[in-house]
């Protein structure tokens, strides 16, 4: 079959990701971007400008509109009646003279039967189109930016000392992570020439690995790179190998393709094989040492990332977490430190995995996820109030090509 890969493990298929953030309100509709053909779309936030009924109508129909196998959508600090709390408090100074119903505007994407709408949660998304490509992956979506001192406050932002209990909550089998704030030092430079990413959020994505991240919120960021993470150096934390920037080749009228296929002469294939993701032990690491992981799952999804303890962050209450049926997490060996009794700062570190500052948790049968692939989807380029040349200028999409398993061989169904 076309576009098909036969390996070890299960059959990957290309799967095709349309990525966008921050409209700000613009849309196919209104011709300020075209939507290339895909399997899946993915939007990292800030649809709206202030969040009302109004603008999230517009936003809600013409991504119903669209044609995709699968439509991930979060929300963004702009968004700020679909944080319920947030406009509870802060509503007033923005729609003083016409409150809006946040349970309404809510229900346009949580309701929706062909939107995926994530507040802080993953989901395990099954592609189903018979014209499809039948993959299947783990995603996780936030809506969460860090909160900016010297700015009046926006929806969905959370204070430094609660960052470390925020995305610990990413589950470690998760394949895409997508969040409106980038990670620190990655697409989040801003046009002060300041990193406005999560440093926090940067250690949490060594820790995961995930194939993809998507994120948005700093317009003049827009990009793509690909992360190799070090996991063979002990006593530092979240270190990379390495990383590579993508150069955009689509010019005035092709297409902004990230391809991680290794079919085309642009990019090799992506070095991750999603190891861990679905229980498979990881019997070698070409790096620094080898390690043998035959550890038997012991947690369920429901111990490993929705514990009592993180229902909230400070003031900031987060979604219940859906119960996804995610794949187990090997345990730990007897021998080692369990990773929760380890101070933060040690999270992240590599190394030889009996020691005890090692993140065991995170390295333990997932030797395989050496690379992550970076997408800021920002679609608006300017900023308010957008007083440069031209007023406001548009991104095009960033559409990333990534071979994920076939879902229905474990059940014989293909």
């Amino acid at each position: 079959m076309a576009g098909q890969w036969q390996h070890d493990g299960p059959t990957l298929r290309k799967t095709r990701f349309v990525c966008v953030s921050d409209t700000h309100n613009s849309s196919p509709l209104t011709g300020a971007f075209k939507l290339p053909r895909g399997d899946v779309l993915i939007h990292a936030g800030d649809m709206s400008n202030q969040g009302s009924l109004s603008e999230l109508q517009r936003t809600a129909e013409w991504l119903e509109k669209v044609d995709f196998d699968a439509k991930i959508v979060v929300a963004g600090n702009h968004d700020i009646t679909l944080d319920r709390d947030f406009y509870a408090e802060h509503g007033a100074y923005f729609h003083n003279q016409h409150p809006q119903d946040p349970d309404k505007c809510l229900a346009l994407f949580a309701d929706s039967p062909s939107i995926t709408y994530l507040s802080h949660e993953p989901r395990t998304i099954r592609l189903t189109s018979a014209t499809g490509p039948h993959t299947t992956f783990t995603i996780f979506g936030s809506p969460y930016s860090p909160a900016t001192p010297a700015r009046p406050p926006w929806a969905f932002t959370y204070p430094p000392a609660s960052a470390t209990q925020l995305w610990s909550q990413i589950p470690l089998a998760t394949d895409i992570v997508v969040t409106h704030t980038p990670a620190k030092t990655h697409l989040d430079e801003t046009r002060g020439r300041r990193a406005a990413g999560c440093e926090v959020l940067r250690g949490a994505l060594w820790r995961v690995r995930p194939r993809l991240f998507v994120c948005g919120h700093v317009h003049e960021a827009r990009g793509a790179e690909r992360v190799q993470w070090d996991l063979g150096t002990r006593n530092v934390a979240g270190k990379e190998a390495g990383r590579r920037a993508w150069v955009d080749p689509a010019g005035v009228k092709g297409l902004s393709l990230v391809d991680l296929t290794g079919r085309s002469d642009a990019w090799e294939r992506l070095d991750n094989d999603g190891s861990g993701g679905r229980g498979a032990a990881e019997s070698s690491y070409d790096g620094d040492y080898a390690y043998q992981a035959p550890y038997a799952a012991s947690f369920t999804s429901s111990e490993l990332f929705t514990p009592s303890s993180l229902t909230s962050i400070g003031t900031f209450p987060l979604s219940a977490t859906s119960q996804p049926s995610l794949p187990p997490t090997p345990s730990l060996p007897s021998t080692t430190e369990p990773t929760e009794s380890l101070p933060p700062s040690t999270l992240g570190q590599g190394g030889i995995l009996p020691s005890g500052r090692c993140d065991n948790e995170a390295l333990a049968g997932r030797l395989g996820r050496r690379e992550t692939c970076i997408v800021n989807a920002a679609i608006m380029a300017s900023s308010w109030p957008h007083k440069g040349a031209g007023g406001k200028r548009f991104n095009k999409p960033v559409v990333v090509d990534l071979e994920l398993p076939v879902w229905g061989e474990e059940e014989g169904e293909e």
